[in-house]
Order: C-alpha cells, then sequence, then structure tokens
C-alpha cells in the first residue's frame, strides 16, 4: 500500500507556479503511476486542506547530449492542485513568496 508520502514526491518551485499560488494552485511532482484520487487523498492528509480540482499532466524529458551519443532525460508527472475557497494556505510554500 502506498503512503502519502509515496504519491507526492516533491513540490515544484518556479516563478509560475508562485503566481498560481495568489489562486490557491500549488504544483506537485507526484508518482508517475498515480491518479487524481489518490492524488487528492494524499495533499489532504499530509497537508490538512481540502482539495478543489486537480489537473495533472505528463512532461517529457528533454533530449541531452553526452559526446556523440543522444539520449533524454527522464520524464516526470505533474499535478497542479487547487484549493477549495474556505480551505487555509498551504504552510509549506509560506516563506516563498
Amino acid at each position: 500500500m502506498k503512503t502519502p508520502y509515496d504519491v507526492i514526491l516533491r513540490p515544484v518551485v518556479t516563478e509560475t507556479t508562485m503566481m498560481g499560488m495568489e489562486e490557491k494552485k500549488y504544483t506537485f511532482e507526484v508518482d508517475k503511476r498515480a491518479n487524481k484520487t489518490e492524488i487528492k487523498t494524499a495533499i489532504e492528509e499530509i497537508f490538512g486542506v481540502k482539495v478543489e480540482k486537480i489537473n495533472t499532466l505528463n512532461v517529457k524529458g528533454k533530449p541531452k547530449r553526452q559526446g556523440k551519443f543522444l539520449g533524454r532525460t527522464a520524464g516526470w508527472k505533474k499535478a497542479i492542485v487547487k484549493l477549495t475557497a474556505d480551505s487555509k494556505d498551504i504552510e509549506f510554500f509560506e516563506g516563498m513568496n
């Protein structure tokens, strides 16, 4: 059985994701096999918030070269989580604005 910490791998902190925090949208890297229901329960259990909506997308790896050999970096899954209006903010992101 997966724990919530197996589903949510790390937060994605970029300028774009920081602007989304004003609308209560948070972005996380999640397990590639996780579905929206597992992501929702994991976020609610870890942070103690209410999730309204989740958008997921698979991010393809970028092509990279090592000498004459061409390869790709690993792909990953991103989840954009929108919290309900009456839900509290996630404290993890508070000092990053």
